[in-house]
């Protein structure tokens, strides 16, 4: 059994001031909705369930002040699964599809990017014109401060952030200059022993929700990421 963490990462508010974006990473039934597939909880959980409802209220508040908003979805085919994990958000499947709560997106003019790797900077690269979405996106809405909300905080979030992070450093990637992650709306999931054992998963996937979620978000801080608590909104 992996020990609980033994460490809080250090947070604050973070208020508004720049032209800001919203970024919503994975927020689909395969891994959010009980049930709903081999990466999906079980039963009612918590963290996952707070950060669809903190998602949602930021996204309201950035669609009312016309602030433009990104989707990452997961969405595999069948023949390329995404080992070590289990087949998850297979194409067809419904675990691909946004979960209901936040489904009012659809209506709104938030861009949405299917994405087949845990990294979503790499998933909006499209194949036959090696175009990235997501930077366009960014060059489009001209988006100086990105706000991450999103599953997995230690895995689909991290990697974004950190390849982002480099992106910045990188300049290629202007005007964006600050990546802000809301960690209330992030989360990740709980795998123990018997979890391993019902999807024939290797011990190294032992998975402790509370203790990767705050090594996640502190690898991310140690990036250059601020780590937030509360979104603050001024008009």
């Amino acid at each position: 059994m992996i020990n609980k963490t033994k460490f809080q990462v250090e947070q604050k508010a973070f208020k508004i001031l720049k032209k800001t974006g919203m970024l919503i990473i994975d927020q689909v039934n395969g891994f959010c909705t009980v049930g709903a597939g081999n990466l999906a909880p079980l039963k009612y959980n918590q963290q996952i369930n707070n950060m669809i409802k903190e998602t949602s209220k930021l996204a309201k508040i950035f669609t009312s002040n016309s602030m433009p908003i990104c989707l990452f979805l997961d969405n595999h085919e069948e023949d390329r699964p995404e080992y070590p994990f289990p087949p998850h958000c297979i194409k067809g499947t419904g675990e691909e599809l946004l979960v209901t709560e936040l489904e009012w997106l659809k209506q709104t003019d938030s861009l949405m990017i299917s994405k087949d790797c845990i990294n979503g900077f790499i998933g909006s690269i499209e194949k036959n014109t090696n175009k990235n979405l997501f930077i366009e996106w960014i060059k489009k809405n001209q988006i100086e401060t990105l706000i991450v909300t999103g599953i997995c905080t230690d895995i689909c979030v991290l990697d974004f952030v950190l390849t982002c992070m480099s992106a910045i450093n990188h300049q290629i990637i202007k005007p964006l200059s600050e990546i802000v992650v809301f960690s209330e709306a992030c989360a990740t999931y709980h795998m123990e022993q018997k979890d391993l054992d019902r999807l024939n998963l290797d011990q190294s996937m032992l998975h402790d929700q509370e203790n990767y979620h705050q090594i996640g978000l502190k690898i991310m801080q140690m990036r250059g990421a601020l780590i937030s608590n509360k979104i603050i909104f001024k008009a």
